[in-house]
Order: C-alpha cells, then structure tokens, then sequence
C-alpha cells in the first residue's frame, strides 16, 4: 500500500477545502469500500480526509414531511429508523438485505451510494478496465460477460452499479444535498450517476471536492407501499444479478401511480420510466407486470451468458407488485 496522508478536519467548509485543493486527495468515511481498493492497488490518494467527525450524523424530519438523513449515518442506523421504515419500507429493506451486520455498522449512507463498481476486472488491476485505466481497453468485452449490464452500457464499459440503496432511492425520487467550493446544491439520486459513455472513469456527476452532505426523502405517501426484491448468487454479502424497488399506489384492481427501479442490469440505478407508464391506469395483473417488464427491457442488449438477466427482472417485478397489489 503507498503511502499517504491523513486529515481529520473539524468542519464541512475544511474538508471540501482540504480534497478540492489536492487533485491526488479523497474522503473517507466508514472505509468498507476504499479500504479494499487501497489494498488492491486500485486507488493510491496522496491523502485521505476523514469526514467521520462532521455533523452530518443526524437523522430529521422536515417539516414537510421528508425526511434528511445525514450523510455519515451509518447504514445500520438508517434500517432501523422507525420513521423510515413506516414511510419509505423500501430502504431499509434495500440496507437489510446488502453485506452483513458488521459492513452495515460501518458504512454510511454517502459512501453507500458512492461505491464503485465490483467488477472483477475494475478489482484486478492486472486486467484492462478504462474504469480503472482510462484509455486501457476492457477486458469484460472479450467475455461471455454473465454479470455485464445490459441496459446503460457502451464499448467502453458494461460494469454493473453495486449499490442496492441508490435503487430504492431512485425509486422514491430521494434528492442528493451537496457541499463544494463553489456552495451547495441539490441533485437528484436519478440524475447522480453517469452511464459510461467514453468516460466510464466517472461514475457521478459530483466533481473533484464536492461532498454529499445528507440525502432527503421527500414526503411522497404511496412510499409507505413499497418494497425492494433482490435475487443473487447467496442469500446474504451478495451483490445484486438483479434487484427491483417499487413504489405503488392502486385502488380497486388498477394501479393509480407507480415508481419501479432496478438494480443489477446496468450501469447505473435505473429508473424503469417506460414500465412505469404502461403500468399507469391499467388492471393491477401478473399479465400487465410481466408487460411492463417487458417494455423497460426492449432497449436491453444482451449477450448469451447475461440473457438469463431480462427474464429474472420479469420475474421479479411480477412478485414484487403482486406482493404490493394483493395479486402475489
């Protein structure tokens, strides 16, 4: 491990300051991801600045009716929150069923959402990965690709996104507040993440110093219905082959409202816009679940080692709103 300095600033102002001004400096927070990249070799920082000790540790109800969850909550605080669990089920659901107890008491909310992917050529820096090494090539395309993405990808990259909480937040609309040297502003969780294009070493629209100082849930009632569905290699400290969080809102047999995203199939957490309207009035059946499934996936491009993604996204959205609809 090279190596490097550490800061442990007292004030938010301090450590944006303190990364903007050196290109070669990144945060740190719970460390469950970085930590692991900095024994690979994948990331060599000149310093880490420790934001552990910020006031960004709260959890608050807004006043109307959102809720700011500060960015170094740990996420095993935020599952278990009572308020979140009645009104946005969806995340701690997405929190329980990621890592293990011990992961959980240590990671936080930001570094959640800003992990990067676990590919396994973006982990081994004896392969080519432009997510990795800009411009090496990647090695993933010379692959039958079983784990590859299938929507948001590009001859650059195919890495799948790891997190399961930034699908539920996608799914609730939940909005990123952000300090950097130039002030602070709000991003959307749906607008936070960059498919990778011919940059596929960026993975979020957040420059060089900016810090994610909490995220808020807005006050959105069909949350409370709502539920998020993994399928992966174990039962438990699994990555996602393909998640699903749903939001929905139905009266007599059809769906009035409904926000899906999913995870494990691209790039990026991806919103399922092109299911979500298909499912807007019509009859809450398997038939029409399995239809909107359909409709997201008509764009997905797949190879013949990840096909076998499309048909667990059908599978599971149909579960998932049946289960919600009273149709399961």
């Amino acid at each position: 491990m090279k190596p490097f300095r550490y800061e442990r600033p007292d004030t938010v102002g301090e450590a944006v300051a303190l990364v903007a001004g050196d290109p070669g400096a990144v945060f740190v927070a719970g460390g469950t991801n970085l930590v692991d990249h900095l024994k690979l070799g994948i990331i060599r920082p000149r310093l880490l600045v420790d934001v552990t000790g910020l006031p960004l540790d709260g959890i608050e109800v807004l006043p109307d009716g959102g809720v700011r969850v500060g960015a170094t909550v740990r996420n095993a605080d935020l599952a278990a929150h009572r308020e979140v669990r009645e009104r946005w089920p969806l995340v701690p659901q997405a929190l329980l069923s990621g890592a293990s107890p011990q992961v959980r008491n240590m990671a936080t909310l930001a570094g959640n959402l800003m992990q990067r992917t676990r590919c396994p050529y973006f982990l081994n820096p004896e392969t080519r990965c432009n997510k990795r090494l800009p411009g090496s090539g990647c090695s993933a395309m010379e692959t039958d690709g079983e784990h590859s993405a299938v929507l948001g990808s590009s001859e650059s990259c195919a890495a799948v996104h790891p997190s399961d909480l930034a699908v539920a937040l996608c799914a609730v609309d939940a909005v990123v507040c952000v300090r950097g040297g130039g002030g602070t502003r709000r991003v959307p969780v749906t607008s936070l993440y960059r498919a990778p294009g011919h940059r596929p070493e960026l993975d979020t629209v957040l420059e060089h110093g900016e810090l994610i100082t909490a995220v808020e849930l807005p006050a959105l009632p069909m949350a409370a219905r709502s539920g998020y569905r993994k399928v992966g290699d174990r039962a438990s400290f699994s990555f996602a082959l393909v998640s699903v969080a749903v939001a929905v809102d139905h009266e007599g047999g059809r769906i009035r409202d409904a926000r899906i995203a999913l995870g494990g199939i691209a790039t990026t957490p991806w919103r399922a816009r092109r299911a979500e309207a298909l499912l807007r009035g019509a009859p809450a059946t398997a038939d029409r679940f399995a239809a909107a499934a359909r409709e997201e996936l008509s764009a997905a491009r797949t190879r013949r080692a990840n096909a076998y993604k499309a048909a667990l996204v059908r599978e599971t959205l149909v579960a998932t709103l049946g289960d919600l609809c009273g149709e399961g």
